[in-house]
């Protein structure tokens, strides 16, 4: 089914999305300045705990609206990495923690382990993101050592969450994913969330040295495809996103290139924002397809380094998605 846009109609939605995008790149600007140099900063924990209800505020606001302006912020620029991979990382595990039903102790410990476990080398993570030419030897040990100098750094600031701690601390260490979540302590329970989503955002995310991959491809890579080989965590975050979450790029079957707007009630039918015809010329207005009722279908996901696309206007594609599932709710 297809539905033109009309982003100045009279049936805009009341909710105003215009400052959206912006609030997204000042709390990851805000974190960034935490990261990179939080010994400057008065009371570190507190203001950490601000980014943490900032973002909780975000997504409580329209989770389909956080997860396409995250994975924007993540997929299209390299500047700053390391904020913008622990924003990726904290959201996700924060959307997941909800899914999973966690208690609360362990909700913040794993959002804000998720932001701070690389704070021991985020200046040596936004210089990689850069970089072309192999590791160094030298970057190859602070790498190997930046989940203690992590820890080291944040009791350093008075963090005495020692939940938290522990989870920065053995963020890397490989764990059984087979084993169910609800039967671990909490510090393993955790860790299996945070590695899980850790891996995943790494891979949508460009570096100088390669481009981020799709969506669907990150998804698979953790995920697998033998169900036996399957763990809980992976499982709920394509149950909970989707193969193709908000803000990925795919190709529909019929040549058209679309930019998913919104999940839907079926994890892999959501609803795309078409951009270019078959013949790649631009659609203006893009057309709205609500891929669960049909034609077309998502063919394959896309990585954003594989189109090239003007400057996307996310406000209004943002808003054109609340619109179109409104109006589909009033039929």
């Amino acid at each position: 089914m297809t539905i033109e846009a009309h982003p100045n109609g009279a049936e805009t939605p009341d909710i105003e999305y215009e400052d959206l995008l912006g609030q997204w790149s000042d709390l990851e600007a805000a974190l960034g300045t935490l990261l990179l140099r939080p010994d400057s900063v008065q009371d570190f924990a507190a203001k950490l705990r601000l980014c943490d209800q900032w973002l909780q505020d975000l997504v409580a606001h329209d989770i389909d609206a956080a997860l396409y302006l995250m994975f924007q912020l993540a997929s299209t620029s390299t500047v700053g990495y390391s904020a913008s991979h622990a924003l990726v990382c904290a959201t996700l595990c924060h959307i997941l923690a909800q899914e999973l039903e966690l208690p609360a102790r362990e909700r913040d410990s794993l959002v804000r382990a998720a932001f701070t476990m690389n704070i021991g080398m985020t200046a040596l993570q936004d210089e990689l993101a850069q970089q072309r030419d192999p590791l160094t030897p030298e970057q190859q040990q602070a790498i190997a050592r930046h989940p203690q100098d992590s820890l080291e750094l944040l009791e350093h600031l008075h963090i005495v969450d020692d939940l938290w701690l522990d989870v920065v601390a053995q963020h890397h260490v490989p764990l059984d994913d087979k084993a169910p979540l609800a039967g671990l302590p909490a510090q393993e329970r955790l860790n299996r969330i945070l590695g899980t989503i850790d891996r995943y955002a790494a891979m949508i995310s460009p570096r100088k040295s390669r481009v981020g991959k799709s969506a669907t491809d990150s998804v698979r890579a953790i995920v697998g495809r033998d169900d036996e080989q399957r763990d809980e965590v992976s499982l709920t975050l394509v149950r909970t996103i989707g193969l193709c979450p908000p803000g990925t790029l795919v190709r529909l079957d019929n040549g058209e290139t679309a930019l998913v707007l919104r999940r839907s009630d079926k994890p892999n039918f959501p609803m795309v924002a078409s951009l270019l015809g078959g013949r790649k010329e631009p659609l203006d207005p893009p057309l709205l397809y609500h891929t669960v009722r049909g034609q077309p279908r998502i063919q394959s996901a896309l990585a954003h380094s594989a189109v090239a696309l003007e400057l996307l206007n996310h406000r209004t594609l943002v808003r054109l998605g609340l619109y179109a599932a409104q109006r589909t709710h009033s039929i």
